[in-house]
C-alpha cells in the first residue's frame, strides 16, 4: 500500500494511492478517522492498519465517491515535517566507502560498528519540487539516493528477529549534501541540514509490500545519466542489525526516519568531480518504491 501526502486545490490532506485505479483516498474519509496528518495515523493504536484500509476498498460505492484522479493531486513529501532529526547511516556501501576513502584519503576497512549521523530536516523536500542551490553558501552540492525506513511503533532494546515488526515501511530519501560545508566544518550534520536538503517520498511503501530481509535495486540519474547503480543487499550493515543497534538504550520513535545509507557513483567520488548546478534533474529511484525527481534552482 502506497501512503501520500498530497495537495488538492492548495489544500494538504493525506491518505493512499491505489494504483490500479490510479486514484488517491483520503484516508480520513475512508476509513471515518480524524488524524491530522499521516504521522499521526502512524503513531495511532489502531491494529492491523493495512487490514482496515483493504476492507474499506472493498466497499464499491465508497471507493466511486472518495476517488480523487492521480492527474488531479500534486504529491508531497509523504512526511513534510518530521518530529525530529533523520537518524543517518554512513559508509554503509563497501564501494561507497572505496571511493570516499580515495577521496579522503581514508580507510578503506569496512568499519566495525554502523556509523551514525543526524541530519536536522524541519521541513522535508517532497516529489518534483525544486531543491535551492544555497550557491550563496556552498559551491559543492551532491546528492545521495538512500532507501528509508519509516518506524511504526515505539521501542527500545529491539532484537534483529523482532525489528519488522517495528517497521511502518519504505521511501526514498535523497540526502542532498554540501561537501564544502562538511569538510570545512569538519562533520557532517551541517553540510547536509540545509533547508530542503532533504527530499522524500514519492510515498511511503507499506512493508508487507516489500519482502524482508530488504533486497531492491537502487538507481541514481542526473540528466537522465545513470550515477548510482547497485542493491541494498549491498549494506555493510543491514537493516535488522542497523535497527536493533540504534534501539539499545536509545527509544525509537513512530515516525522516525532512518536514512541506510548511498552506494557509490556520488559526485564527489566521480574523477573529475561533478557537482550540482541550477537545472540539474535527479532522479533516485528504488525498485518496488518508485521515483523520487527533483531538480536544483538557484
Amino acid at each position: 500500500m502506497k501512503f501520500v501526502t498530497y495537495k488538492v486545490s492548495n489544500n494538504q490532506d493525506f491518505g493512499i494511492y491505489e494504483k490500479k485505479l490510479n486514484k488517491v483516498f483520503s484516508l480520513n474519509a475512508l476509513i471515518g478517522s480524524n488524524f491530522k496528518n499521516l504521522l499521526e495515523f502512524i503513531d495511532s493504536s489502531l491494529e492491523n492498519k493495512i487490514g482496515l484500509i483493504n476492507e474499506a476498498l472493498k466497499n464499491r460505492n465508497l471507493v466511486e465517491s472518495l476517488g480523487i484522479d492521480f492527474s488531479d493531486v500534486t504529491l508531497c513529501s509523504p512526511i513534510p515535517i518530521p518530529r525530529g532529526d533523520v537518524l543517518c547511516l554512513g559508509l554503509n556501501y563497501k564501494d561507497h566507502l572505496e571511493e570516499t576513502s580515495k577521496v579522503l584519503g581514508t580507510s578503506s576497512e569496512p568499519p566495525k560498528y554502523p556509523i551514525y549521523f543526524s541530519k536536522r530536516a524541519t521541513f522535508t523536500t517532497g516529489p518534483f519540487e525544486d531543491i535551492p542551490s544555497h550557491s550563496n553558501i556552498t559551491t559543492k552540492l551532491d546528492y545521495e539516493n538512500e532507501l528509508a525506513v519509516i518506524i511504526e511503533k515505539k521501542g527500545k532494546d529491539i532484537s534483529q528477529d523482532k525489528v519488522e515488526d517495528y517497521i511502518f515501511g519504505y521511501t526514498i530519501l535523497n540526502d542532498f549534501s554540501a561537501r564544502d560545508l562538511q569538510k570545512n566544518n569538519g562533520q557532517w550534520f551541517r553540510g547536509k541540514s540545509l533547508d530542503y536538503l532533504t527530499a522524500l517520498g514519492p510515498w511511503i511503501v507499506s512493508k508487507d509490500e516489500i519482502p524482508f530481509p530488504v533486497h531492491l535495486d537502487i538507481i541514481t540519474r542526473v540528466n537522465n545519466e545513470i550515477r548510482q547503480t547497485s542493491n541494498t543487499k549491498e549494506f555493510i550493515f543491514d537493516i535488522p542489525t542497523v535497527v536493533s543497534d540504534l534501539s539499545k538504550g536509545m527509544t525509537l520513535m513512530p515516525g522516525d526516519i532512518i536514512a541506510t545509507g548511498t552506494p557509490s557513483g556520488v559526485g564527489m567520488g566521480l574523477n573529475p568531480r561533478v557537482w550540482l548546478k541550477d537545472g540539474d534533474k535527479i532522479e533516485c529511484e528504488i525498485k518496488s518504491i518508485g521515483t523520487l525527481t527533483n531538480t536544483i534552482k538557484d
